[in-house]
């Protein structure tokens, strides 16, 4: 629904990891502004942040209400991520690392934006000090004595303000530091939005900054209690659950909820495909397999066969993702090759490049009737294989990244009228980028390249999770190619210089 909007490449739902480093950039950005004009005293804070709507409505209001809605926005779009993950099951196997260090990034966000509604030292900011000491009170060390510092006049003092100022400095610093630990196990992290989308988020803060300022409640008075408040659900979510039960009460269920989430990768158990191999035999060190693995589970090493001049690659088993990525970038994968046993330099055990050339081969004898197509499909995306005719044959790959493009090429020249490529929807690829590595090898613009004298009009690209478009582009396609077809490939073209088979 969300595609038909904003488009599969604007779609908020497939960017939400980068959005939440964009929104926290703007947070950040905002509240360096806000800060500098921050007096961190009893008496001033209210009045400095007032100041920055009433004095300077258009710039020092405008950077507290964006300051206040990204926080907001970065709240929301880290909840629906770690939803959307838990939906999609990618929290085990070769991703326990990432989701595990997710877990605390948690606690630090939500004591980052209770913080900056602590400074603020409204009636809002006095309810929050008094459920706060209540909850920490109920721990052993703690109690009547701690939570007197932060709700009795004589012993509140300024240096209240000073640590929550410390605290509100210290605790996104290590935030970033974690959200720069939990995607140290992607290859390429996406921590920036598509532009268009992040320039139509920004306006729109900016916009509802402009309508509805970011306005401070009635300042904090200790002699009373405050009993009417506007809320922010998106932080401050746990304190009524905490006078709808008890403080010990709610020490238990936030344990129980994130060992629960920490625990989870090890908990629900999850089949893992055996891990792609290496035949140094037939790997030239060309380091293609290493760069493309979206997970860093290759690594290039010194060669065991005496060529030390030379490298070979190597997996790590821990990180592999059993995509197949790596087998689609290497050299050796090409059909041509007149060799008595085909093996790739780095292949899945599961499903090699000489048993998908194999395959190839006898759907394309067994191909007849007219707009013969051979279409390849992912296991992750919409289902290929319902769409078999006698006149297409299907291929289901664990990634469309596996593809080697000269399997088009090949595919053509065994007999088929076109090649149809599906994968995940647009940016939407379970393993990151195999559906961009594919376009790029396609396109020309990465190794290995498909040779520029295949007529592209016998190709086709699909990207879509939906089944029901994926079969109507195939038709489409199958229609396009009924009517006037471009010459057959010659059988011994002139390789381009520098191009791999």
């Amino acid at each position: 629904m969300f595609d038909r909007v904003f488009g599969a490449a604007q779609n908020p739902l497939r960017q939400l990891g980068a959005l939440g480093f964009y929104f926290f950039w703007m947070v950040i950005v905002s509240g360096i502004y806000v800060y500098v004009f921050f007096d961190t005293s009893i008496a001033g804070a209210y009045q400095s942040l007032e100041a920055l709507a009433t004095e300077q409505r258009y710039i020092g209001g405008l950077m507290r209400g964006l300051h206040r809605y990204a926080s907001d926005a970065f709240a929301a779009v880290v909840a629906l991520h770690l939803a959307r993950e838990l939906a999609y099951g990618r929290f085990a196997g070769f991703r326990w690392f990432s989701w595990a260090s997710s877990v605390p990034l948690l606690w630090l966000g939500l004591a980052a934006g209770i913080g900056g509604y602590w400074l603020v030292w409204d009636q809002l900011a006095q309810f929050i000090g008094i459920a706060v000491t209540e909850w920490f009170g109920w721990l052993p060390g703690f109690g009547v004595t701690m939570v007197r510092n932060f709700l009795v006049t004589d012993t509140l003092s300024d240096r209240l303000f000073s640590l929550l100022v410390f605290l509100h400095i210290g605790i996104p610093l290590l935030l970033l530091l974690g959200m720069w630990v939990h995607i140290q196990r992607i290859a390429r992290p996406r921590t920036w939005p598509d532009a268009r989308l992040g320039l139509g988020l920004l306006a729109s803060l900016l916009v509802l900054s402009l309508v509805k300022p970011a306005l401070s409640q009635p300042p904090a008075d200790l002699a009373t209690v405050p009993l009417l408040l506007r809320f922010d659900w998106f932080y401050l979510f746990p304190a009524p659950l905490l006078y709808r039960g008890s403080p010990g009460a709610l020490w238990l269920a936030a344990t129980a909820a994130t060992l629960a989430l920490m625990l989870l990768p090890w908990v629900v158990p999850s089949r893992r495909p055996p891990v792609a191999q290496v035949h140094p035999a037939n790997c030239n060190g060309c380091g293609r397999c290493f760069a493309d693995c979206p997970y860093g589970a290759v690594l290039m090493i010194p060669r065991a066969d005496g060529r030390a001049h030379l490298r070979q690659a190597a997996v790590l088993p821990d990180l592999c993702a059993s995509c197949g990525i790596c087998a689609g970038a290497c050299p050796s994968a090409t059909p041509f090759r007149k060799v008595a046993e085909f093996r790739n330099g780095i292949d899945l055990p599961q499903l090699s490049v000489g048993a998908l050339r194999l395959g190839l081969r006898l759907a394309l004898a067994g191909l007849n009737g007219k707009a013969r197509v051979v279409a390849f499909g992912c296991d992750r995306g919409a289902d290929i294989k319902p769409l078999a005719r006698a006149a297409v044959a299907t291929f289901s790959l664990p990634c469309i990244g596996m593809l080697p493009p000269s399997f088009v090429e090949y595919a053509l020249r065994g007999g088929a009228d076109g090649v149809f490529v599906a994968g995940c929807g647009e940016g939407d690829c379970e393993y990151q980028c195999g559906d961009q590595l594919t376009r790029e090898r396609i396109e020309g613009r990465r190794e290995p390249h498909l040779r520029i004298n295949v007529a592209r009009e016998r190709l086709r690209l699909a990207f879509t999770g939906d089944a029901g478009a994926l079969e109507r582009e195939l038709a489409h396609f199958r229609a396009a190619l009924s009517g006037p077809m471009p010459p057959p490939l010659s059988r011994h073209p002139r390789r381009r210089k520098g191009a791999h088979g």
